[in-house]
This record gives C-alpha cells, sequence and structure tokens, in this order.
C-alpha cells in the first residue's frame, strides 16, 4: 500500500551558490557519511531529503541527520532513516521507501515512495 509520494527539483547553479555563501550548510543538512560527495551528488541528495519532508507533509519530524543516502553496489539510490526521523516514519506505518535520483542539465530531481503493509 502507497502511504506518500514526494517529489523535489533542486536547481544546480542555485544549490551551488547557496554552499558556496554558507559552507555550514554542508555539515547541517548532510549526515557526515554524505558529505564527501561531489556538489551535484549533493543536490540530488538534498531533494531526496526534500521529498521526504513532502511524504511527511511537513518537516516537523524530519531530522537532517537521521536521514543519510547513499547508493548499493549497483549504483541504485536509497534512503535510510534514523531515530526519531525513523520513529515517526514507522508511527505513520511507512515500512519501505523507493527512491529515483537523477540529473539533467543544471538539475537534480528525486522522487520518493512510502510503503506501507498490506
Amino acid at each position: 500500500m502507497i502511504i506518500g509520494v514526494g517529489v523535489d527539483l533542486v536547481d544546480l547553479s542555485r544549490f551551488e551558490n547557496s554552499i558556496e555563501k554558507n559552507p555550514g550548510l554542508i555539515e547541517k543538512i548532510f549526515h557526515m557519511d554524505e558529505r564527501d560527495a561531489a556538489t551535484r551528488t549533493l543536490a540530488g541528495r538534498f531533494a531526496a531529503k526534500e521529498a521526504l519532508i513532502k511524504v511527511f507533509g511537513d518537516s516537523k519530524q524530519m531530522r537532517w541527520h537521521d536521514v543519510r543516502v547513499s547508493k548499493d553496489e549497483l549504483g541504485k539510490p536509497f534512503i535510510e532513516l534514523f531515530d526519531s526521523t525513523a520513529a515517526y516514519a514507522e508511527s505513520r506505518g511507512i515500512k519501505n521507501l523507493h527512491l529515483s535520483i537523477s540529473h539533467d542539465g543544471n538539475s537534480a530531481i528525486a522522487f520518493l515512495v512510502a510503503e506501507g503493509g498490506a
């Protein structure tokens, strides 16, 4: 059963400018395991986290560092939730999250589907 869907589009130039103006954003937004990626990859990961906020309906229950976006051995992106963010997702009945991230030109997009039990 689909519990929620979220999508977010990030303009890469705007994202890069934000990081240049405030380098502390990287530490604020990204889990320590995510931070060493290229800016283009970080933009896609940011889009994934914003898509999660849309799945939840608001940002009150999401903590940036409780969310980690990675790739498996084949390069498929996935999203992991920890601590209070994971507990909130579980309270909403979310069992699985399916993530797709794509880059084209000056944009990064993430699409997230939250799946629950039947």
